[in-house]
């Protein structure tokens, strides 16, 4: 129904994607790190009523069900766009969503431990060593050091080690920065195999298959009420289905090294949504912080 309503309208997926490569990258991923970070701003309030693991699976899998309606990566669906699946393609889509769904999982359940900038700013490190292995020159160099030291006076200042609380969280959001890396290199490869948003929607629901036996004793919590549903269903959409539809665009134009670099908004615009939606207040490190990752993102865009 997704798919037909869009087509009744004339935006074809195609047309979409089309429509959004000429906005600049940057204005791209302040869409998907706002989107993004309000849908974590939501899925803070669900964590009293289910695990940070289930919500992530609930996100996952409610995202898998759209895109898979929306793109019908099988038979006709592919036909019409004159695609066909490959061992290849579907392992690729296969790892990118376990990925991706890993990402997820570790990152809310950091979130239930530290504050929302500050886990992003963490798992931030995980795209930085991205794009240090495979940036080449000094202008990707310096970027990277500038958006580490940003990174580190917005998450250094006011992380308490000897808390167990912070250390735990520390931990999460650091395993979730490899997750990310992992993301970033499989979907690289996903938004250039040729299957684009239909290896998305394959991806998805791999990762959603992947970590049901996880999330099974307690999933039942999102029915609870009408108002739970449709956070979680908020959730899914803010958090999975506009940000990696939005991120497949990036991916599929830009260098992995860019792509890692230009995350760096991501730490910067969970902070703002922090202080709107949760009222976490910045302190000085944290401003400080985000002046050094603006000055990383503009270096990393001139190129």
């Amino acid at each position: 129904m997704l798919s037909s309503s869009i087509r009744q309208r004339g935006l074809r997926p195609r047309r979409i994607g089309a429509a959004l490569t000429v906005v600049p990258a940057p204005g791209i991923f302040i869409a998907t790190a706002l989107s993004t970070y309000m849908g974590a701003g939501f899925a803070v309030s669900l964590f009293s009523v289910m695990p940070p693991a289930t919500v992530a699976w609930w996100r996952i899998t409610i995202g898998a069900l759209v895109l898979l309606a929306w793109r019908r990566p099988w038979g006709g669906g592919l036909r019409a766009r004159g695609r066909a699946w490959t061992r290849r393609a579907l392992g690729a889509a296969a790892a990118f969503g376990v990925a991706t769904a890993t990402m997820n999982v570790l990152f809310y359940a950091s979130i239930s431990y530290l504050p929302m900038g500050t886990a992003v700013a963490l798992e931030f490190l995980g795209p930085v060593m991205v794009a240090v292995l495979t940036g080449r020159g000094w202008r990707t160099r310096i970027a990277a050091a500038l958006a580490m030291a940003g990174v580190a006076a917005i998450s250094g200042v006011g992380l308490d080690i000897s808390n167990p609380a912070h250390r735990t969280g520390m931990l999460l959001a650091l395993a979730a920065g490899l997750a990310w890396a992992g993301y970033i290199l499989l979907g690289r490869e996903v938004a250039t195999g040729g299957m684009g948003l239909d290896a998305l929607a394959v991806g998805t629901a791999a990762g959603a298959l992947f970590y049901t036996p996880l999330a099974a004793t307690t999933a039942s919590g999102a029915l609870s009420s009408t108002g739970t549903a449709a956070a979680v269903l908020g959730v899914a959409v803010l958090s999975t289905v506009v940000p990696y539809a939005l991120d497949q665009v990036n991916l599929g134009r830009l260098s992995t090294d860019t792509f890692s670099l230009l995350t760096s908004l991501m730490p910067a615009t969970s902070m703002v949504v922090g202080i709107v939606m949760l009222r976490q207040t910045p302190n000085a490190g944290e401003l400080v912080g985000l002046i050094l990752v603006s000055l990383a993102v503009a270096l990393a865009g001139r190129s």
